[in-house]
C-alpha cells in the first residue's frame, strides 16, 4: 500500500474477528518496530508478544477484569489475534549515555529533559500501528490500568515499564469512536511557522 494511504487509513479498531494473525505478519510488525529511531541507538524497548489463545485470555483476565468489562461496547477487542505490550527500559538509556562516546558517567536522570525511553518506545509502537495497517489489519492502542498485574502475570521485570498495549487483528464491523465527532484539528490550529 502506498505510504500516504497507510497514514490516512490508520485508525483505532475496537472490534475484531476471531482469527489468528499470520506469523509472517507478526514478524513484519515486530521487525519494523525495532527499526524505529532511538536516542543514542539505545534501543531500550522490549515487546511482550501474545498470539497463543491461552496467553491472550490470561492477558485480558488481568488487564481488563470481568467486573470492569461487563456491558462494555468494546468486548470485541478481546478477539484480536495479536496482543503486543510495548515496554520501556529507562536504565538502558542511563547506561548507554554513561558510555565514553556520550560522557554522562553519573547516569543522572536529570540529563534527560524528556524521557526518551518513553518517546522511543512510542516511536516503535507507531511503526507497529502503520505496519498493521499496511498488512490490511486493524489495531487498538490502549492504556493498561492494571499494568502491575500484567507485569506479574507475564514475568515482566520490575525495571521494565509497559507504556500500554496494542491489540491487532482482522477488523470486524464496529462503531467509530464518539471522539471522532470532534473532527481533526486543522493544521492552522496546530502548526506554527517561524514562531508560536
Amino acid at each position: 500500500m502506498e505510504f500516504q494511504r497507510v497514514v490516512e487509513r490508520r485508525r483505532m479498531v475496537r472490534n475484531f474477528e476471531d482469527r489468528p494473525v499470520s506469523e509472517a505478519a507478526v514478524e513484519r510488525i515486530l521487525g519494523n518496530a525495532i527499526r524505529a529511531p532511538s536516542a543514542g541507538f539505545s534501543q531500550g524497548w522490549g515487546f511482550l508478544v501474545l498470539t497463543d489463545p491461552e496467553d491472550r485470555a490470561r492477558f485480558w483476565e488481568v488487564a481488563w477484569p470481568d467486573d470492569e468489562r461487563t456491558g462494555s461496547p468494546h468486548e470485541g477487542v478481546m478477539r484480536a489475534g495479536l496482543v503486543v505490550v510495548p515496554c520501556a527500559n529507562k536504565q538502558a538509556y542511563l547506561d548507554r549515555y554513561a558510555e565514553p562516546d556520550k560522557g554522562w558517567t553519573d547516569r543522572d536522570e536529570r540529563h534527560w529533559p524528556v524521557p526518551y525511553w518513553l518517546v522511543d518506545t512510542s516511536f516503535a509502537t507507531m511503526a507497529m500501528l502503520l505496519t498493521i495497517t499496511d498488512e490490511g489489519l486493524g489495531a487498538l492502542f490502549f492504556s493498561l490500568r492494571h499494568g502491575d498485574a500484567v507485569k506479574d502475570a507475564f514475568g515482566i521485570p520490575p525495571e521494565i515499564e509497559p507504556i500500554g498495549a496494542l491489540a491487532a487483528g482482522y477488523p470486524a464491523r464496529d462503531e467509530p469512536s464518539p471522539s471522532l465527532a470532534r473532527g481533526r484539528r486543522p493544521g492552522s490550529e496546530v502548526i506554527r511557522r517561524r514562531r508560536w
